[in-house]
């Protein structure tokens, strides 16, 4: 006979007390009290490679508690056990940490599946009956979140049928949480419909919008970086500044993913969250704390006082990429890839030219780009400072010195390099560009964890601060909207050549202020 919820002992997991927490992580990391997670779309891509090994990772990490739940949701005839072999699998292959069979053991004991379509009503009565059968034989207490990985469509019958099933309100002091992904929209309109949906569902402070890239070790030490160090404050202005430019680039094309990206395209898939966030963590003011309140506030007046210009003509650049020869390999053209549409005009590079109305920023351009097979893959904010007067040096002892720089590198090789001027050993005096260099694989002992495994945690933990609200999502397409809008009236985009580093009218958008792309 199944115990009921009441009758189950509470576990205190302190972080001394955790069975499966390691005696080197014992004493900074927060450990996730009882609760469950229930995955909507657990068979896609996203699920498999990053959401499903971050779970592993956590309890591998001893940072979830024993009393843990995992529940699949998705349209296969699975049975708890097909369902375990496929986490194990999955888990096996893409986790981050080494096999434990202790740790997995634990795990698995949690683990459930229900199958079912996303409207239908028995399902969802089936997921509640699964859920109360965790609170009772696995001690979750009513604590569930519902990671929702599926397509935007889906949202609105999902949320209802959580609603109507009594699953999204929470009772008796137990916590429920939605969490969606990316897109958060097409535009301002679809987001503002999207956001009144989840909000109907649920409450505000219990929806958690996912980012992952606010995950990422490198982009929270941004906040290290400017807040932690005295050295660069004082500099971070429009008085030392001559511009930013914030760039994610990736070598591969969109092969699988038409279907998605016909219709979407670099702006929408990756400036309107990506690039915009990180541009709202370089150029805020310091927040009163690093609460989710202060941070966001602080975030939202960044992205308020964005300015695109007159003449967008001017201001934007976008491409897509053709056929040719990358990487010794002959690949095909945007066009050509299987599924798209011949016709399509959609971009699959995009570049912004920004500034931000403040006191600090006034007068720095901001520059944002990101593309499809380009010359290799790379995320980093680069921050370059204005020349110094050099009076005190011939044109020719300075030929080889260039504008001093830092560089915050996202992926793949996260890590922090300054640039400056040195002079070379010898009897004149020649300057040029040296670089140091801070890579986090040599500064630290400890590996970072992926940024599902921070974002999971963070959820289960009821800790926002990292998770942009819709005000930010809305300002976010206040700033993209006018740019798609151009682009739509605007015909084709460039074609340009894969291997390279987008089409000319990027480089000519640089050219105009005098300036020119980094080549990463």
């Amino acid at each position: 006979m199944c115990a009921k919820a009441s009758d189950v002992t509470p576990v205190d997991i302190s972080a001394e007390q955790n069975p499966l927490r390691p005696a080197s992580e014992r004493r900074l990391d927060r450990i996730a009290g009882p609760s469950s997670l229930v995955f909507f779309g657990v068979t896609g891509d996203l699920s498999r490679k990053k959401l499903l090994p971050a779970v592993y990772d956590l309890a591998n990490r001893g940072l979830l508690s024993p009393s843990f739940g995992l529940v699949g949701f998705g349209r296969r005839e699975w049975d708890d056990d097909a369902f375990r072999a496929f986490v194990r699998e999955n888990a096996k292959a893409h986790a981050r940490t080494g096999w434990n069979e202790e740790v997995w053991r634990q795990l698995a004991k949690g683990i459930r599946f229900v199958s079912g379509a996303f409207d239908e009503d028995a399902a969802f009565d089936k997921l509640r009956e699964v859920l109360d059968q965790l609170d009772a034989e696995q001690g979750t207490r009513g604590n569930h979140a519902f990671y929702l990985s599926i397509p935007p469509r889906s949202f609105a019958s999902v949320t209802e049928q959580l609603r109507r099933s009594g699953l999204a309100a929470s009772e008796n002091g137990a916590w429920r949480r939605v969490i969606i992904e990316k897109p958060f929209g097409h535009d301002l309109e679809s987001a503002r419909a999207l956001n009144d949906i989840i909000e109907s569902r649920f409450p505000s402070d219990s929806i958690f919008r996912i980012d992952h890239y606010l995950g990422k070790e490198t982009v929270q030490n941004l906040l290290a970086l400017r807040f932690a160090n005295t050295m660069f404050e004082p500099l971070w202005n429009a008085n030392s500044v001559d511009h930013v430019q914030i760039t994610m680039a990736e070598d591969i094309g969109v092969s699988g993913r038409a279907g998605y990206y016909d219709g979407v395209g670099a702006a929408r898939d990756v400036i309107q969250n990506h690039l915009l966030q990180l541009l709202a963590l370089t150029a805020m003011e310091e927040p009163l704390s690093f609460g989710a309140k202060d941070l966001r506030a602080e975030k939202e007046k960044v992205l308020a006082a964005v300015s695109l210009g007159d003449d967008l003509s001017k201001t934007t650049a976008r491409g897509q990429y053709g056929s040719g020869w990358q990487g010794g390999e002959y690949v095909r053209g945007f066009l050509e890839e299987d599924g798209m549409n011949p016709a399509s005009t959609t971009e699959t590079f995009a570049a912004i030219r920004l500034e931000i109305n403040t006191r600090r920023w006034r007068g720095v351009p901001f520059y944002l780009r990101t593309g499809k097979r380009l010359g290799r893959r790379v995320t980093e904010i680069a921050i370059t400072f204005k020349e110094a007067p050099l009076y005190l040096f011939a044109p020719s002892e300075r030929a080889s010195l260039g504008p001093n720089a830092l560089v915050i590198r996202v992926q793949p090789d996260e890590g922090v390099t300054m640039r400056f001027g040195s002079k070379v050993p010898g009897a004149g005096m020649q300057v040029r560009d040296v670089t140091m260099d801070m890579g986090y694989g040599h500064a630290f002992t400890e590996s970072s964890p992926e940024a599902y495994e921070r974002l999971i945690l963070d959820v289960l933990l009821g800790d926002p601060p990292l998770f942009p609200r819709h005000e930010e999502v809305e300002l976010s397409w206040r700033i993209l909207d006018p740019i798609e809008e151009y682009w739509a009236a605007a015909g084709a985009p460039e074609t340009y050549k894969p291997g390279s580093w987008g089409p000319d009218s990027a480089d000519e958008l640089m050219r105009r202020d005098g300036r020119s792309w980094r080549r990463p």
